[in-house]
Parts: C-alpha cells; sequence; structure tokens
C-alpha cells in the first residue's frame, strides 16, 4: 500500500509542477499546445501497452472490452456534467473554464477569434448571479480535475498488482501528461482571474486524491480475478482515451497548429520505448 501511495504521489505531484511553473513563468500558447500533444501521445502507448495489452493477456478479450467501452461511457457522462456547470474549457490556457453565467453566450469563433473579455468585479461577498456563477464554476474545475486525474492515478496502483513492481512507463507517462495538463489549466484560471492560492490548493488536492486513487487501485483489486482486474484495468483506459479525445487533443491542436501530430507521435515513441526496456 505504501508503495501504491509513493509512485501515486510520484504520478500526481507533477501537477503540482506545472502548476507553479505557470504561475511563475509566462509560457507561450504554442509551447503549452506542444506539450500537451507530447503528453498525449505518452497517454496512448500507456494506455495500449500498459493497461489494455496486459487486461487482454491476463483477462481474456471480453473483460478488456467490456472495461474500455464502461470506463469511456463513465467518463464521458461525468465529463458531460462537469461541462455544464462551467469546466467545458478547464485545460485551455486562455479560458480557464467557462463561467457558468457564459454557457448560454453564443459560440462566435474559435479562442484565438475571440476578444477575451474582463472578469466581472467581486460583489464583496460573492452573494448573487456573480458569485454563483463563480462558485459553480469553481466546483466544476475541482471535479473536472479529479475526472481527469483519478484513472490515470488507479492505473498506476493496478500495475503494481502481481508483485512485479511498478509499471515505469505508466508512472513516467501519468507524469509527463500532469505537466502540460496543470501548465495549460493554470495559465488559463491565471487569465480568468483566479488567484495563485486558489490555484496551488485545486492541485494539492487532486495530488491527494490521486494518491488515495493509486492505493485503492492496489488495495482494492490485490486477491481479485485476473478478469476483474482486466475490467478495472481497460476501465481506466477507456476513460483516459476518452480525456485525450474529448480535452486534451483538441486543447493541443487549437494552440499549437500542425505540428501537433509530430510531436503526438514523438511522445509515444518515447513512451513506447521506455515500456520495452520496463
Amino acid at each position: 500500500m505504501l508503495s501504491a501511495a509513493w509512485w501515486g504521489f510520484v504520478g500526481g505531484a507533477s501537477l503540482l509542477l506545472g502548476a507553479v511553473l505557470a504561475v511563475m513563468v509566462r509560457v507561450p500558447r504554442k509551447v503549452i499546445g506542444t506539450v500537451m500533444a507530447f503528453g498525449a501521445g505518452v497517454l496512448v502507448s500507456a494506455v495500449a501497452f500498459e493497461l489494455t495489452e496486459e487486461a487482454y493477456r491476463d483477462g481474456g478479450g471480453t473483460p478488456a472490452v467490456i472495461g474500455l467501452l464502461a470506463g469511456s461511457v463513465v467518463y464521458f457522462v461525468g465529463d458531460w456534467a462537469v461541462d455544464r456547470h462551467g469546466g467545458h474549457r478547464r485545460k485551455s490556457p486562455v479560458h480557464g473554464g467557462i463561467r457558468a453565467d457564459a454557457r448560454s453566450a453564443p459560440h462566435t469563433g474559435s479562442a484565438e477569434e475571440r476578444p477575451s473579455q474582463p472578469a466581472a468585479p467581486s460583489s464583496g461577498s460573492g452573494s448573487g448571479s456573480g458569485g454563483s456563477a463563480a462558485s459553480a464554476g469553481g466546483l466544476a474545475l475541482v471535479l473536472g480535475a479529479l475526472l481527469d486525474g483519478i484513472p490515470e492515478s488507479a492505473a498506476i496502483g493496478i500495475s503494481l498488482l502481481g508483485g512485479q513492481g511498478v509499471g515505469v512507463a505508466m508512472v513516467a507517462a501519468v507524469f509527463l501528461s500532469n505537466i502540460p495538463e496543470s501548465l495549460s489549466a493554470t495559465t488559463g484560471l491565471k487569465a480568468a482571474g483566479r488567484s495563485t492560492r486558489w490555484i496551488l490548493g485545486l492541485w494539492s488536492g487532486v495530488v491527494v486524491a490521486s494518491v488515495l486513487a493509486a492505493v485503492a487501485g492496489h488495495t482494492l483489486l490485490g486477491g481479485a480475478s485476473p478478469e476483474t482486474v482486466a475490467v478495472i484495468q481497460t476501465f481506466a483506459a477507456g476513460a483516459i482515451l476518452t480525456m485525450l479525445a474529448d480535452t486534451m487533443m483538441p486543447e493541443a491542436t487549437e494552440h499549437a497548429g500542425r505540428v501537433v501530430g509530430l510531436f503526438t507521435v514523438l511522445g509515444f515513441v518515447i513512451a513506447f520505448f521506455v515500456s520495452t526496456l520496463s
């Protein structure tokens, strides 16, 4: 259990690293998009070779398919709920999440085409529609960060099952992908007027949740059958893949442009090389 907690912390701590970097340094959007693309490639490789392939080998095809589909559907539903309450662009270096009071605003083009709007001034106690919108949007961002991070951390704990040691490629994938995720989201949160204390508190909470998810993934499945472990492994894989397609890759493409494909493949190749070595 302690090993799972440690590796869950190692994977999740990069969220704080990316957030601190974004708070201290102004990082160009194209750089953020490029790093996000690299992280996405790393995660795709880990999902394919560290989770899905192993699940198929140990548990068979049916549990693997069930887990992939279930993880995708559960993530989709959770992400839809978060989107409706103000967390749609939580990985964006521009938006920092769409405010709840802006959900009904018509779409008038991409983020690069729309002029940024200044945040509404605070009304003291935060009561009224402005305070309610800010609270709803903040909660959605927290829930969205948890929704994105927990499957990855649970996968780290699962990789420790069987007594063969941690899946190095899985930890490396989570660590590397978390940096651009929090880097991008923190840049957007700063642009949306969030305080440094609020931002670091958010990511600290997600790191704690990551540790707990890794411990749960390891502890709860310690005596489970290979088929059950396969379902849980691919459940995490399906959730991660859906997250990549729904939030991470679109943001990377929007801000880095045509080079996204190249850096995604680069991340995939490096992660694959690490996986074969481990």
